[in-house]
Protein backbone atom coordinates (compact mmCIF):
# COMPACT_ATOMS: atom_id res chain seq x y z
CA UNK A 1 0.00 0.00 0.00
CA UNK A 2 1.28 3.46 -0.87
CA UNK A 3 1.86 6.03 1.77
CA UNK A 4 -1.10 8.01 0.36
CA UNK A 5 -3.30 4.94 0.42
CA UNK A 6 -2.36 4.23 4.01
CA UNK A 7 -3.12 7.79 5.05
CA UNK A 8 -6.46 7.72 3.20
CA UNK A 9 -7.44 4.45 4.89
CA UNK A 10 -6.36 5.73 8.28
CA UNK A 11 -8.26 8.98 7.77
CA UNK A 12 -11.38 7.05 6.79
CA UNK A 13 -11.05 4.95 9.91
CA UNK A 14 -10.67 8.00 12.10
CA UNK A 15 -13.73 9.63 10.52
CA UNK A 16 -15.78 6.48 11.04
CA UNK A 17 -14.64 6.28 14.65
CA UNK A 18 -15.52 9.92 15.19
CA UNK A 19 -18.94 9.39 13.64
CA UNK A 20 -19.59 6.38 15.83
CA UNK A 21 -18.39 8.30 18.85
CA UNK A 22 -20.65 11.21 17.91
CA UNK A 23 -23.61 8.87 17.56
CA UNK A 24 -22.85 7.40 20.96
CA UNK A 25 -22.65 10.87 22.47
CA UNK A 26 -25.69 12.22 20.61
CA UNK A 27 -28.22 10.64 22.94
CA UNK A 28 -26.98 11.62 26.36
CA UNK A 29 -30.43 11.25 27.92
CA UNK A 30 -33.25 8.86 27.11
CA UNK A 31 -36.63 9.67 28.65
CA UNK A 32 -39.56 7.27 28.75
CA UNK A 33 -43.02 8.79 28.24
CA UNK A 34 -46.00 6.69 29.38
CA UNK A 35 -49.67 7.47 28.77
CA UNK A 36 -53.07 5.76 28.45
CA UNK A 37 -54.31 6.58 24.94
CA UNK A 38 -53.76 4.38 21.85
CA UNK A 39 -51.10 5.63 19.40
CA UNK A 40 -53.54 6.89 16.69
CA UNK A 41 -55.47 9.11 19.12
CA UNK A 42 -54.93 12.85 18.52
CA UNK A 43 -53.09 13.51 21.80
CA UNK A 44 -50.22 11.04 21.28
CA UNK A 45 -50.15 11.38 17.49
CA UNK A 46 -50.53 15.15 17.18
CA UNK A 47 -49.30 16.54 20.49
CA UNK A 48 -46.93 14.23 22.38
CA UNK A 49 -44.94 12.91 19.44
CA UNK A 50 -44.49 16.30 17.72
CA UNK A 51 -43.50 17.80 21.08
CA UNK A 52 -40.94 15.03 21.60
CA UNK A 53 -39.56 15.52 18.10
CA UNK A 54 -39.17 19.22 18.83
CA UNK A 55 -37.25 18.47 22.03
CA UNK A 56 -35.02 15.97 20.26
CA UNK A 57 -34.30 18.40 17.42
CA UNK A 58 -33.65 21.35 19.72
CA UNK A 59 -31.23 19.26 21.75
CA UNK A 60 -29.31 18.16 18.68
CA UNK A 61 -30.22 14.56 19.42
CA UNK A 62 -28.86 14.64 22.96
CA UNK A 63 -32.34 13.96 24.34
CA UNK A 64 -34.23 10.93 23.08
CA UNK A 65 -37.84 10.34 24.09
CA UNK A 66 -39.33 6.88 23.96
CA UNK A 67 -43.12 6.59 23.67
CA UNK A 68 -45.10 3.96 25.54
CA UNK A 69 -48.77 4.29 24.64
CA UNK A 70 -51.93 2.62 25.96
CA UNK A 71 -50.38 1.75 29.34
CA UNK A 72 -47.91 -0.57 27.62
CA UNK A 73 -45.49 -0.36 30.57
CA UNK A 74 -48.18 -1.70 32.88
CA UNK A 75 -50.50 -0.35 35.52
CA UNK A 76 -53.78 1.50 35.17
CA UNK A 77 -54.38 5.14 34.17
CA UNK A 78 -54.97 6.24 37.80
CA UNK A 79 -51.45 5.02 38.61
CA UNK A 80 -49.67 7.23 36.10
CA UNK A 81 -49.04 10.12 38.49
CA UNK A 82 -47.42 7.76 40.97
CA UNK A 83 -45.33 6.21 38.20
CA UNK A 84 -43.90 9.65 37.46
CA UNK A 85 -43.46 10.57 41.11
CA UNK A 86 -41.74 7.28 41.97
CA UNK A 87 -39.49 7.21 38.90
CA UNK A 88 -41.05 4.13 37.32
CA UNK A 89 -41.08 6.28 34.17
CA UNK A 90 -39.66 9.71 33.40
CA UNK A 91 -42.71 11.48 31.93
CA UNK A 92 -46.43 10.80 31.94
CA UNK A 93 -49.54 12.38 30.44
CA UNK A 94 -52.81 11.89 32.27
CA UNK A 95 -56.18 13.32 33.21
CA UNK A 96 -55.64 14.90 36.62
CA UNK A 97 -58.98 13.72 37.94
CA UNK A 98 -58.09 10.05 37.48
CA UNK A 99 -56.68 10.43 41.02
CA UNK A 100 -59.77 11.92 42.74
CA UNK A 101 -59.27 14.68 45.29
CA UNK A 102 -55.49 14.57 45.14
CA UNK A 103 -55.07 17.78 43.16
CA UNK A 104 -57.89 19.92 44.51
CA UNK A 105 -56.67 23.31 43.28
CA UNK A 106 -56.62 22.06 39.69
CA UNK A 107 -60.30 21.12 39.97
CA UNK A 108 -61.23 24.80 39.70
CA UNK A 109 -60.96 24.46 35.91
CA UNK A 110 -63.33 21.47 35.88
CA UNK A 111 -66.18 23.26 37.63
CA UNK A 112 -69.44 23.40 35.65
CA UNK A 113 -69.56 26.10 32.97
CA UNK A 114 -66.16 27.48 34.02
CA UNK A 115 -64.49 26.93 30.65
CA UNK A 116 -65.45 29.38 27.91
CA UNK A 117 -62.52 28.80 25.54
CA UNK A 118 -60.16 25.82 25.92
CA UNK A 119 -57.02 27.61 24.77
CA UNK A 120 -57.61 30.60 27.05
CA UNK A 121 -58.48 28.22 29.88
CA UNK A 122 -55.28 26.24 29.29
CA UNK A 123 -53.21 29.42 29.36
CA UNK A 124 -54.89 30.32 32.65
CA UNK A 125 -54.25 26.80 33.95
CA UNK A 126 -50.55 27.02 33.09
CA UNK A 127 -50.23 30.45 34.69
CA UNK A 128 -51.71 29.11 37.93
CA UNK A 129 -49.35 26.13 37.75
CA UNK A 130 -46.43 28.53 37.66
CA UNK A 131 -47.68 30.84 40.40
CA UNK A 132 -49.30 28.33 42.75
CA UNK A 133 -49.94 24.70 41.80
CA UNK A 134 -46.34 23.64 41.06
CA UNK A 135 -45.21 24.49 44.58
CA UNK A 136 -48.30 22.99 46.19
CA UNK A 137 -50.09 19.94 44.79
CA UNK A 138 -47.45 19.18 42.13
CA UNK A 139 -44.42 19.63 44.38
CA UNK A 140 -43.40 15.96 43.93
CA UNK A 141 -43.10 16.26 40.14
CA UNK A 142 -42.15 18.80 37.48
CA UNK A 143 -45.11 19.98 35.40
CA UNK A 144 -44.21 20.27 31.71
CA UNK A 145 -47.65 21.09 30.35
CA UNK A 146 -51.15 21.75 31.67
CA UNK A 147 -54.22 22.05 29.47
CA UNK A 148 -57.92 21.28 29.05
CA UNK A 149 -59.88 19.74 26.21
CA UNK A 150 -62.70 21.27 24.19
CA UNK A 151 -66.34 21.44 25.32
CA UNK A 152 -67.58 18.30 27.02
CA UNK A 153 -70.42 16.54 25.19
CA UNK A 154 -73.05 14.05 26.43
CA UNK A 155 -73.18 10.82 24.41
CA UNK A 156 -76.02 8.37 25.16
CA UNK A 157 -77.91 5.39 23.84
CA UNK A 158 -81.36 6.98 24.00
CA UNK A 159 -80.70 10.73 23.81
CA UNK A 160 -80.77 13.72 26.16
CA UNK A 161 -82.97 16.57 24.97
CA UNK A 162 -83.60 18.31 28.28
CA UNK A 163 -82.45 18.36 31.88
CA UNK A 164 -85.20 15.92 32.80
CA UNK A 165 -83.74 13.27 30.48
CA UNK A 166 -80.71 12.94 32.76
CA UNK A 167 -82.82 11.43 35.56
CA UNK A 168 -81.67 7.92 36.39
CA UNK A 169 -79.18 7.58 33.52
CA UNK A 170 -76.08 5.57 34.34
CA UNK A 171 -73.31 7.81 33.00
CA UNK A 172 -69.58 7.35 32.87
CA UNK A 173 -67.66 10.33 34.21
CA UNK A 174 -63.89 10.93 34.26
CA UNK A 175 -63.31 12.90 37.46
CA UNK A 176 -64.62 13.63 40.95
CA UNK A 177 -66.03 17.03 40.00
CA UNK A 178 -67.68 15.82 36.81
CA UNK A 179 -69.20 12.83 38.58
CA UNK A 180 -70.60 15.17 41.21
CA UNK A 181 -72.05 17.27 38.39
CA UNK A 182 -73.68 14.23 36.76
CA UNK A 183 -75.19 13.24 40.08
CA UNK A 184 -76.53 16.74 40.70
CA UNK A 185 -78.13 16.70 37.26
CA UNK A 186 -80.01 13.52 38.14
CA UNK A 187 -77.79 10.84 36.59
CA UNK A 188 -76.07 7.92 38.31
CA UNK A 189 -72.36 8.49 37.73
CA UNK A 190 -69.87 5.68 37.24
CA UNK A 191 -66.24 6.77 37.43
CA UNK A 192 -63.84 5.16 34.98
CA UNK A 193 -60.94 6.13 32.71
CA UNK A 194 -61.54 6.52 29.00
CA UNK A 195 -60.18 3.12 27.82
CA UNK A 196 -62.92 1.35 29.82
CA UNK A 197 -65.80 3.10 28.03
CA UNK A 198 -66.37 0.74 25.06
CA UNK A 199 -66.72 -2.36 27.22
CA UNK A 200 -68.89 -0.52 29.74
CA UNK A 201 -71.25 0.59 26.98
CA UNK A 202 -71.33 -2.77 25.20
CA UNK A 203 -72.14 -4.58 28.44
CA UNK A 204 -74.71 -1.93 29.47
CA UNK A 205 -72.74 -1.05 32.60
CA UNK A 206 -73.44 2.54 31.57
CA UNK A 207 -75.99 4.09 29.22
CA UNK A 208 -73.80 6.96 28.18
CA UNK A 209 -70.66 8.96 28.77
CA UNK A 210 -69.33 12.49 28.77
CA UNK A 211 -66.24 13.17 26.66
CA UNK A 212 -65.24 15.80 24.11
CA UNK A 213 -65.74 15.03 20.43
CA UNK A 214 -61.99 14.84 19.79
CA UNK A 215 -61.38 11.58 21.64
CA UNK A 216 -64.51 9.77 20.38
CA UNK A 217 -62.49 8.51 17.42
CA UNK A 218 -60.03 6.68 19.68
CA UNK A 219 -62.81 4.47 21.07
CA UNK A 220 -65.11 4.49 17.98
CA UNK A 221 -67.87 5.97 20.13
CA UNK A 222 -70.09 6.91 17.21
CA UNK A 223 -70.55 3.18 16.57
CA UNK A 224 -71.52 2.52 20.19
CA UNK A 225 -74.13 5.24 20.77
CA UNK A 226 -76.40 7.13 18.40
CA UNK A 227 -77.23 10.28 20.35
CA UNK A 228 -75.07 13.26 21.23
CA UNK A 229 -76.00 16.40 23.20
CA UNK A 230 -74.15 19.70 22.82
CA UNK A 231 -74.60 23.03 24.63
CA UNK A 232 -75.06 26.42 23.02
CA UNK A 233 -73.58 29.60 24.46
CA UNK A 234 -70.08 30.59 25.50
CA UNK A 235 -69.56 28.30 28.49
CA UNK A 236 -69.07 24.53 28.25
CA UNK A 237 -70.89 22.06 30.48
CA UNK A 238 -67.48 20.86 31.64
CA UNK A 239 -63.91 20.20 30.68
CA UNK A 240 -61.21 18.00 32.21
CA UNK A 241 -57.73 19.03 33.32
CA UNK A 242 -54.80 17.24 31.67
CA UNK A 243 -51.14 17.40 32.63
CA UNK A 244 -47.82 16.14 31.41
CA UNK A 245 -45.40 15.81 34.31
CA UNK A 246 -41.85 14.57 34.78
CA UNK A 247 -40.14 12.74 37.60
CA UNK A 248 -38.39 15.44 39.60
CA UNK A 249 -35.11 13.55 39.96
CA UNK A 250 -35.01 12.88 36.21
CA UNK A 251 -35.65 16.56 35.54
CA UNK A 252 -33.04 17.83 37.98
CA UNK A 253 -30.46 15.30 36.74
CA UNK A 254 -30.49 16.88 33.28
CA UNK A 255 -27.49 19.02 32.39
CA UNK A 256 -28.34 22.71 32.68
CA UNK A 257 -28.42 23.28 28.92
CA UNK A 258 -30.72 20.30 28.30
CA UNK A 259 -33.01 21.38 31.12
CA UNK A 260 -33.24 24.82 29.51
CA UNK A 261 -34.12 23.22 26.17
CA UNK A 262 -36.81 21.06 27.75
CA UNK A 263 -38.27 24.10 29.53
CA UNK A 264 -38.26 26.13 26.31
CA UNK A 265 -40.15 23.40 24.44
CA UNK A 266 -42.70 22.95 27.24
CA UNK A 267 -44.71 25.22 29.51
CA UNK A 268 -47.10 27.87 28.22
CA UNK A 269 -46.47 27.20 24.54
CA UNK A 270 -47.01 23.45 24.86
CA UNK A 271 -50.14 23.95 26.96
CA UNK A 272 -51.80 26.30 24.48
CA UNK A 273 -50.71 24.13 21.52
CA UNK A 274 -52.09 20.95 23.08
CA UNK A 275 -55.43 22.54 23.83
CA UNK A 276 -55.70 24.01 20.34
CA UNK A 277 -55.01 20.63 18.73
CA UNK A 278 -57.64 18.90 20.83
CA UNK A 279 -60.16 21.65 20.09
CA UNK A 280 -59.39 21.55 16.35
CA UNK A 281 -59.97 17.80 16.30
CA UNK A 282 -63.49 18.15 17.70
CA UNK A 283 -64.91 19.05 14.27
CA UNK A 284 -63.68 16.07 12.22
CA UNK A 285 -64.66 13.69 15.02
CA UNK A 286 -68.14 15.23 15.11
CA UNK A 287 -68.39 14.82 11.35
CA UNK A 288 -67.92 11.07 11.75
CA UNK A 289 -71.06 10.97 13.90
CA UNK A 290 -72.91 13.07 11.33
CA UNK A 291 -71.87 10.76 8.50
CA UNK A 292 -72.99 7.76 10.57
CA UNK A 293 -76.47 9.28 10.73
CA UNK A 294 -76.37 9.82 14.48
CA UNK A 295 -78.66 12.30 16.18
CA UNK A 296 -76.99 15.49 17.45
CA UNK A 297 -79.00 17.80 19.69
CA UNK A 298 -77.85 21.30 20.60
CA UNK A 299 -79.57 22.66 23.69
CA UNK A 300 -80.62 26.28 23.32
CA UNK A 301 -79.52 29.02 25.70
CA UNK A 302 -82.75 28.94 27.71
CA UNK A 303 -82.32 25.22 28.36
CA UNK A 304 -78.61 25.66 29.11
CA UNK A 305 -79.51 28.28 31.72
CA UNK A 306 -81.59 25.62 33.50
CA UNK A 307 -78.54 23.31 33.57
CA UNK A 308 -76.36 26.11 34.92
CA UNK A 309 -78.78 26.73 37.75
CA UNK A 310 -79.00 23.01 38.50
CA UNK A 311 -75.19 22.75 38.57
CA UNK A 312 -74.61 25.56 41.09
CA UNK A 313 -74.64 23.22 44.14
CA UNK A 314 -71.58 21.45 42.69
CA UNK A 315 -69.66 24.73 42.82
CA UNK A 316 -70.94 25.49 46.31
CA UNK A 317 -69.86 22.05 47.58
CA UNK A 318 -66.42 22.43 46.02
CA UNK A 319 -65.90 25.80 47.72
CA UNK A 320 -66.94 24.29 51.06
CA UNK A 321 -64.58 21.33 50.49
CA UNK A 322 -61.71 23.69 49.70
CA UNK A 323 -62.44 25.71 52.83
CA UNK A 324 -62.20 22.52 54.90
CA UNK A 325 -58.77 21.87 53.34
CA UNK A 326 -57.60 25.37 54.23
CA UNK A 327 -57.81 26.54 50.60
CA UNK A 328 -59.76 29.64 49.59
CA UNK A 329 -61.96 28.09 46.91
CA UNK A 330 -63.80 31.28 45.97
CA UNK A 331 -60.48 33.07 45.50
CA UNK A 332 -59.34 30.29 43.14
CA UNK A 333 -62.56 30.63 41.13
CA UNK A 334 -62.17 34.39 40.91
CA UNK A 335 -58.53 34.08 39.84
CA UNK A 336 -59.26 31.37 37.27
CA UNK A 337 -62.09 33.39 35.71
CA UNK A 338 -59.96 36.54 35.60
CA UNK A 339 -57.09 34.68 33.93
CA UNK A 340 -59.36 33.00 31.41
CA UNK A 341 -60.71 36.43 30.47
CA UNK A 342 -57.17 37.85 30.38
CA UNK A 343 -56.14 35.17 27.88
CA UNK A 344 -59.13 35.80 25.62
CA UNK A 345 -61.81 33.51 27.00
Amino acid sequence: MTKFGFLKTTAAGLIATAMLGGAAMAQEVTLRLHQFLPPPAPVPAMILKPWAEGVEEASGGRIAIQHFDAMSLGGRPPELMDQARDGVVDIIMTVVGYTPGRFPRTEVFELPFMMTNPVATSSAFWEMVETDFQDNEYADVKVLGAWVHGPGVIHTQDGVNSLEDMAGLTMRGPTRIINDLLSELGAEPVGMPLPAIPEALSKSVVEGTVIPWEVTTAIRLSELVENHTEFSGDAALYTAAIVMVMNRDSYEALPDDLREILDAESGAELSAFASQVMWDMDAPAREIAVEAGNNIVTLDEAEVARWQEAAQPVIDRWIADMDERGIDGQALIDEARALIEKHGG
